[in-house]
């Protein structure tokens, strides 16, 4: 087995706030922006404090969440997997089963209704996978918002599904051919977009990473995946889960399973990144796209390429409240390989009957790895956050390439 493994946590974490002090989450975070986007950002942070306790807002939201996304999704109890980790209770949460097949509808939709409430007609994104991109593309649909996504061409091509539904959904799809033309790219160009445009676009990001107030945004819009965890469980009659497992690129899906479970301190977190593109566990403390967070540099402060399978985990930096959780040692980091994330891939398909995307593939396989070295009454739930429809041209180019079956 070929993980890479940061130290194991040895201390508890400090007690989390609601919200960071001064945008910031220790020392991680801020607002590293040109001075013309500040104006927006403190703007942006006193709007969304006051809408997101209007009762309205909260109801429209609430509603859509249930009658159009498909909230609650379901915990569900992977019997044949968890008969493979060797007994122990593996759940599997059902964010793949969402309207768009991933958790980012729960974030696009909560800041699409935010941009709507502060009358930004025009909307702008970045993505990678393409699953934010569709996400932002159908509630901008939804709520008569014009979408404009910025993509870069490499993704475009191993993602063509998901830009195809985009354009369906009449977004409009801008390609990067700059640098790398993968995320981290497309989030350049969206920038200088949003720089040109401040007065009257939203820029919608899409997980929890960029300037304060964003990880806090993301963070609270998919707080709903852990917190229905917690409910589901206890409503079960059980206890709380010992782990709590989930993929970690940017890190939105992640820290919306982590955080409502942040002050039960026997309930332990295992972020998993992808080998080629692992922030956390092989990079240091810099600055990138507004904040201050770990990233993978060399020691000129250059960005070091990254190429992972799974686009989603495909970046060079992480969210800065994953950034604190691991110094803090509130939460542990690890990085899977390709060709580990194909075997969960494998597993799960074989096993439960479900092709989940390759992002959640590297969960699976570290949950599996980590659940046999656990008693059999524990309890581990792992986010399993899209499913795997769009990565099955990535895998089958794979094979070709590899000569080996999945």
């Amino acid at each position: 087995m070929a993980i890479s493994s940061a130290s194991k946590p040895s201390v508890l974490t400090p007690k989390l706030a609601e919200l960071p002090r001064e945008g910031k989450f220790g020392e991680f975070g801020g607002q590293f922006v040109p001075e013309i986007l500040m104006p927006a950002l403190q703007a942006l942070e006193k709007d969304y404090l006051t809408i997101k306790t209007q009762a309205r807002f909260q109801n429209e939201l609430k509603s859509l969440r249930a009658d159009y996304c498909g909230r609650p999704t379901p915990l569900y109890f992977a019997k044949r997997l968890s008969e493979h980790a060797e007994g122990v209770q593996i759940y599997l949460k059902r964010e793949d089963l969402l309207h768009g097949g991933s958790h980012s509808v729960n974030n696009a939709l909560g800041q699409a209704l935010l941009a709507r409430e502060l009358q930004r007609r025009r909307v702008i994104c970045a993505t990678g996978s393409g699953e934010h991109g569709l996400s932002t593309a159908m509630v901008c649909a939804l709520l008569g918002l014009q979408a404009e996504i910025y993509m870069g061409a490499t993704d475009m091509e191993r993602q063509k599904t998901n830009v195809e539904q985009m354009k369906l959904l009449r977004a409009r799809v801008h390609v990067v051919t700059r640098g790398s033309q993968t995320f981290k790219d497309a989030t350049n160009e969206a920038l200088r977009d949003w720089v040109t445009h401040v007065k009257d676009t939203y820029y919608l990001i899409g997980s929890s990473v960029g300037p304060h107030p964003y990880p806090m945004i993301v963070r609270d819009f998919q707080r709903v995946i852990g917190d229905e965890i917690k409910g589901q469980l206890l409503r079960r009659g059980q206890r709380l889960p010992d782990l709590l497992v989930a993929a970690v690129g940017q890190g939105g899906s992640a820290i919306g399973t982590f955080f409502p479970f942040g002050q039960d301190e026997k309930v332990r977190f295992l972020g998993v990144e992808a080998a080629e593109a692992a922030s956390l566990t092989q990079g240091t403390v810099g600055v990138l796209h507004g904040a201050k967070t770990y990233l993978l540099q060399d020691e000129h402060g250059q960005l070091q390429p990254t190429r992972s399978l799974a686009a989603e985990l495909d970046y060079a930096a992480v969210g800065p409240e994953h950034a604190f959780y691991k110094k803090s040692g509130r939460a542990e980091y690890i990085a899977v390989s390709s060709d580990e994330a194909l075997e969960g891939f494998r597993l799960l398909a074989e096993l439960e009957g479900i092709l989940p995307a390759l992002e959640a593939a590297h969960a699976i396989y570290a949950g599996v790895q980590r659940a046999k070295k656990l008693k059999r009454d524990q309890i581990i739930v792992i986010t399993l956050s899209g499913r795997g429809e769009k990565d099955l041209k990535v895998i089958y180019d794979r094979q070709q390439l590899s000569g080996q079956a999945i």
